[in-house]
Order: C-alpha cells, then sequence, then structure tokens
C-alpha cells in the first residue's frame, strides 16, 4: 500500500510542477519576449515481481513480466521558441527578431542571450535592455565600415553628435539644354568648404554664335559680397560645349572628343572660402547617351540642373533607424545618413539547452553548444524590425485548457492518497 501513497504523492509533485509552469506562463501572456515554458512528464522506475516466462512448445505457454511502477517525475521543461507576434511600437530603439536568433547583450561582464528587444537608450546613449543589460554588435571603423569578425561592442547611439562638414569636390549635371535657343541659361548650386560654409556657384551656358555649341561659365558671389567672382573652368575663363545635331548628344567640350570631368575642374575660389589654396571641384558631365545625360534636344524651356554635389555642411544627430540586417542608421540635420553600428544575432545547435536567467536572458550551457554569431538575415538567422517588438507566444487557450487537466490529475492523486488512507485506516482496526 505504501507504493500507493508514494506514486500518488509523485503525482501530486509532479502535476504541481506542472501547475506552477502553467501560473508563470499566464503571468507572462504580456511579457514582451517571452517564450512559454512546456511540461513533459515520465514515469519512474519499476518494481519487478516476477520476470517474464519464455513458452516451452508442448509444455507450457509463455509469462508476462509483472511490474509495479513507482510514480511519476517532471522530465523536462523545454522552452516553446516558436514565433511571438510582431507588434509595432514606433519607437526608434525597439526591434523584434522575425525569425531564429537572439540579441546578443552583455551584463556583468558577461554574454547573455534574449528575445526581448524593448531596448531604450540609458544616459551614456547606450542601447540596454530594460534590466540594463548592454546590446552587442560591431561598431564602424575610422572609415565608416562595418567588420563583421571583428570582436564585439556595446552599441552606442550618440546623441548630440556633429557630423563633420565635407568640402564639395564633384558637382554632377543633367538634363536638357533647349535646341535654337538664344537665351542664356543658367544653373545654381551651393557647395560647400572644408567647415561647412555654403559656397554658392552660378554655371551659365551661353549660346554660341556657332550652331549647337554653349559657352560655359561659373561664378561665385562670396558671403558679404554683393559682386560675384569669376571662377575658372577647365583651367579657363569658359569652355564651349558642342553638341551633335544628329543625336543631341555632347559631341566634345572645347575640342575634346568626350566629356572630360579634369577637363571642367572649376577653380579660383577667393580666399574667403575655408578652401586649400588651388582647391577645385570636378565639374562631371555623366556619359553622353545614358540617361542621365546633358542633351540638347527642342523644348520650349530648359531641363538642365546640377543633379548632384558630394559635399555638406556640419549637422547634428536628428534621429536613427534600424534596419532589417542589423545595421543603426544616423540621420544628421544636414540631410545626411551614417551608420553607427551593427547588431548581432546569434544561434545555437540546441536553443532548448539554454538556462532562463530571469528578465528575460538566456545563458548558454554545455548542452545549448556555443553561439553562433552572425548577421540578421544571413546564415538561418532572423531579420530585424525596427520599431517593433516581438510579443509573448503563450497561447492563454491552450494555458487554461491545461489548467484544468493539471486540476484534475492533482485532484485524483489526492484521491489515491484517501482511498490508501482509508485501506490502511481499515487494517489497522482489524489488527
Amino acid at each position: 500500500m505504501t507504493k500507493s501513497l508514494s506514486s500518488a504523492i509523485s503525482g501530486i509533485e509532479a502535476n504541481q510542477e506542472w501547475l506552477d509552469n502553467i501560473a508563470n506562463n499566464i503571468a507572462n501572456a504580456n511579457t514582451t519576449g517571452y517564450q512559454a515554458t512546456q511540461t513533459e512528464f515520465a514515469d519512474l522506475l519499476y518494481q519487478q515481481q516476477s520476470a517474464a516466462g519464455g513458452p516451452v512448445p508442448g509444455q507450457v505457454g509463455g509469462t508476462n513480466p509483472l511490474v509495479v511502477g513507482s510514480g511519476v517525475r517532471v522530465a523536462a521543461t523545454p522552452t516553446d521558441f516558436s514565433q511571438g507576434t510582431i507588434v509595432q511600437t514606433g519607437t526608434a530603439t525597439d526591434v523584434a527578431i522575425q525569425g531564429p536568433g537572439f540579441l546578443v547583450v552583455n551584463q556583468g561582464g558577461q554574454n547573455y542571450y534574449t528575445r526581448d528587444g524593448a531596448l531604450q537608450l540609458d544616459g551614456a546613449g547606450q542601447l540596454v535592455t530594460s534590466s540594463g543589460a548592454l546590446v552587442m554588435g560591431w561598431v564602424p571603423s575610422a572609415n565608416g565600415q562595418i567588420n563583421q569578425n571583428a570582436p564585439l561592442q556595446a552599441l552606442t547611439i550618440p546623441q548630440g553628435q556633429v557630423a563633420q562638414p565635407v568640402a564639395t569636390s564633384t558637382i554632377t549635371l543633367g538634363g536638357n539644354l533647349p535646341a535654337g535657343s538664344t537665351n542664356p541659361v543658367v544653373v545654381t548650386t551651393t557647395g560647400y568648404d572644408d567647415l561647412g560654409n555654403p559656397v554658392p556657384i552660378q554655371l551659365t551656358f551661353t549660346p554660341s554664335t556657332t550652331a549647337n555649341e554653349w559657352v560655359l561659365t561659373a561664378q561665385t558671389t562670396p558671403p558679404g559680397q554683393s559682386a560675384p567672382v569669376a571662377l575658372t573652368v577647365g583651367g579657363a575663363a569658359s569652355q564651349t560645349v558642342t553638341f551633335n545635331p544628329a543625336t543631341g548628344q555632347i559631341a566634345s567640350i572645347s575640342g575634346a572628343s568626350a566629356a572630360n570631368p579634369d577637363q571642367l575642374a572649376i577653380g579660383g575660389f577667393p580666399s574667403s572660402y575655408n578652401l586649400p589654396a588651388g582647391y577645385q571641384m570636378a565639374l562631371t558631365f555623366p556619359t553622353p547617351g545614358t540617361a542621365q545625360a546633358v542633351t540638347q534636344f527642342a523644348a520650349s524651356a530648359p531641363t538642365v540642373q546640377v543633379t548632384d554635389q558630394n559635399g555638406y555642411p556640419s549637422g547634428a544627430l536628428s534621429g536613427f533607424t534600424i534596419g532589417a540586417n542589423g545595421l543603426i542608421e544616423g540621420t544628421y540635420a544636414n540631410g545626411r545618413t551614417q551608420v553607427l553600428g551593427q547588431i548581432a544575432l546569434a544561434q545555437f545547435a540546441n536553443p532548448e539547452g539554454l538556462a532562463k536567467q530571469g528578465n528575460l536572458l538566456y545563458a548558454a550551457t554545455t548542452n545549448s553548444g556555443v553561439a553562433q554569431l552572425g548577421t540578421p538575415g544571413t546564415a538561418g538567422l532572423g531579420q530585424l524590425v525596427g520599431g517593433a517588438v516581438e510579443s509573448s507566444n503563450v497561447s492563454i487557450g491552450s494555458e487554461l485548457t491545461n489548467l484544468v487537466v493539471a486540476q484534475t490529475d492533482y485532484q485524483a492523486n489526492t484521491k489515491v492518497v484517501q482511498t490508501t488512507a482509508t485501506v490502511l485506516q481499515s487494517l489497522v482496526q482489524m489488527a
């Protein structure tokens, strides 16, 4: 009879653990990045009353073994890593993992892993979890490149950072000059010097007395000065741009057979600009025949314009975004963007072997395998969704169903204890 008591007690204890896990799952039904815990049972050792007997032909038939079980135990509590619902939050620091993988975070000098993407910035501009764990990834080198083979570092969003200005070195033209026009066409743009000060530039195309030719000149008006200053174009006061009337494409520039940016270097900038002596900006004409080329077709109005210039002033960091590949790109007030870092993801040969640490953190174990790092969207890793989080994957319906089953099993085991106690009492009374 004591076997029935011990078996029933083991059943009570095992179902109590199941109830504990169910309660924890329900409690975390709204916890961002929480993965539900399942409960698996296994029977305990058996006491063999008699061994199996083999049949003896013509004498006796075979007999099965006679065994009595000793109860049940919780064999495992695996984590359900199925995808939770992606919920948009609109918060720039939030990030959800769509697919396999874990964020790598560091707390107290040790790496942990999490799917909790409800991130925030601390006082030092570091990207952290709600418990203060540092989000790890790769930071750009001095040339702005990301090296995924470099050691992981804590990622920082430098609030208030000012992007350094860059002087304009290239100006690119595109568009159409109206064929047969007798009116000059003026194109204006703003370049920048080494300190980010604006350098207004005016390019003028004046129709030549020769058909299909335009004379190109350039000038600038320094700050605090009303009169413009003439600039050199290709080392001269002007250049002649000749078009092929049959194709409408540039045939030559001052006798050159094709557009040559080196011939059209703009120079002669006044010393009031913060530019080195002899500084030149390359005026680029796209390859004739391409969609971006400068052309001469019949038209009522000119469309030629500066399509690009590569200089920009200084500007403070105004915002940032996290891309699907984990790249964190900062947007600056001057309209430029710059890579600030890249979030790393980790995956494991056996993610169910990870050990839960609380605060939605997991630690690697000998049975999880070592973390295999990679960039989001590669090598089987999921992609990131910026401005979103992954909600808990707990199914309330399933948990409530399990709650009823666990309660029934628990009560049934208490009935076994009650019945065994009654039988023992009756046996005592017979003595």
